[in-house]
């Protein structure tokens, strides 16, 4: 299980941030992150928010446990693409793209 604030220390010392420096970019008191540490409390979900959006990443990369990055337009659309596939369909596509990176595997 993630420590949240394990993990707010983490992105800020990544950063060369002080307490004092993310409370000015999460427009946060620098008392009330400092209570968090000081007696073990978690940030509410909008103070958590403020902290991501200092960080410039989104919640679900916050609380990845591995790389995690927002997906682009294309990606999107795959994915939205997807769910409009009869299993059958789906079936063929994975195997085009298979054979497509065998391919690409060849050429390489």
């Amino acid at each position: 299980m993630m420590d949240i604030l394990q993990r707010i220390t983490e992105q800020r010392l990544a950063r060369n941030w002080s307490e004092f420096r993310l409370a000015s970019q999460a427009d946060i008191p620098q008392s009330t992150i400092s209570s968090w540490y000081r007696k073990d409390m978690l940030p509410s979900l909008r103070s958590l928010e403020k902290i991501c959006r200092a960080f410039d990443m989104s919640l679900a990369q916050f609380f990845s446990e591995g790389n995690c990055r927002e997906l682009d337009a294309s990606e999107l659309e795959l994915i939205e693409n997807w769910e409009l596939l009869s299993p059958n369909q789906k079936k063929a596509v994975l195997n085009l793209l298979r054979s497509i990176l065998e391919e690409r595997g060849k050429e390489g």
